[in-house]
């Protein structure tokens, strides 16, 4: 008999729920990094650094003066 046959699910088969761990943890520490790029390219001595973050800023909305 197969599994289908007897109504019992083949544990394989079936996908575990995802936790906070697969789904919020990366998302906090993407962003978590895209904020110290553009802020510590924003307050970079080098000025094409900073006019990068400038610029990206400006683009994305962000009112910055």
């Amino acid at each position: 008999m197969s599994a289908s046959s007897t109504g019992l699910l083949d544990h394989a088969a079936v996908a575990a729920p995802a936790t906070w761990k697969d789904r919020v943890l990366p998302a906090v520490c993407s962003a978590v990094v895209g904020l110290i790029l553009v802020y510590a390219m924003g307050f970079s001595h080098n000025m094409t650094l900073h006019n990068a973050a400038h610029d990206g800023r400006h683009s994305a909305g962000f009112p910055c003066h």
